[in-house]
């Protein structure tokens, strides 16, 4: 099978981490993948924050978890980064822009060792004024929308197998 494809099929939603912390160069190479997402018009929409200190973490953690109902929980599962995917709501495909970097960013990881999983609610954190605040001190744009976040770390244990593929997934015509 084909790297890549392999790469797609063995993918999983990793969601405990070790502590341990992205080096550098891995993180860029992931970073790296995510600029090359595909992108309606060329227009590349998307934004990726990266946060790697754990009080910036913890405080978008704690917004996303109020969002969620449970003020308490832990959405980000300990990732040690967190990867917050924004775009440009002015141009059309900023959702599907902001998307396929998401899936790239997951790939990318699982390519390199890495977990990764996606998280959402970043609409609604960023759609807050707590959020725009936000977006203000990490100097980005406060009219850009939230598209989701990508976790990324070292996964705790194995990669759990995948769910069977469901019977009508595919239609040929």
């Amino acid at each position: 099978m084909n790297n890549i494809i392999e790469a797609m099929v063995t993918r999983r939603s990793c969601k405990s981490y070790r502590p341990d912390p992205v080096p550098e160069p891995l993180l860029d190479q992931v970073l790296l993948a995510g600029t090359y997402a595909a992108n309606g018009m060329g227009k590349q929409s998307a934004k990726i924050v990266a946060l790697t200190r754990p009080e910036d973490i913890a405080e978008l953690e704690k917004m996303n978890a109020a969002i969620l109902g449970s003020p308490q929980g832990h959405p980000f599962y300990g990732a040690p980064v967190v990867l917050v995917v924004l775009a440009d709501p002015a141009v059309p495909t900023a959702v599907e822009d902001g998307s396929l970097v998401i899936g790239n960013l997951m790939l990318a990881a699982h390519a390199l060792g890495l977990g990764a999983c996606w998280v959402h609610r970043a609409r609604q954190e960023f759609d807050s004024p707590v959020g725009k605040a936000l977006l203000k001190r990490w100097g980005v744009n406060e009219s850009y929308l939230g598209i989701g976040h990508c976790l990324l770390g070292y996964p705790q244990g194995p990669d759990r197998p995948a769910a069977p593929r469901k019977a009508d997934f595919v239609t040929k015509v």
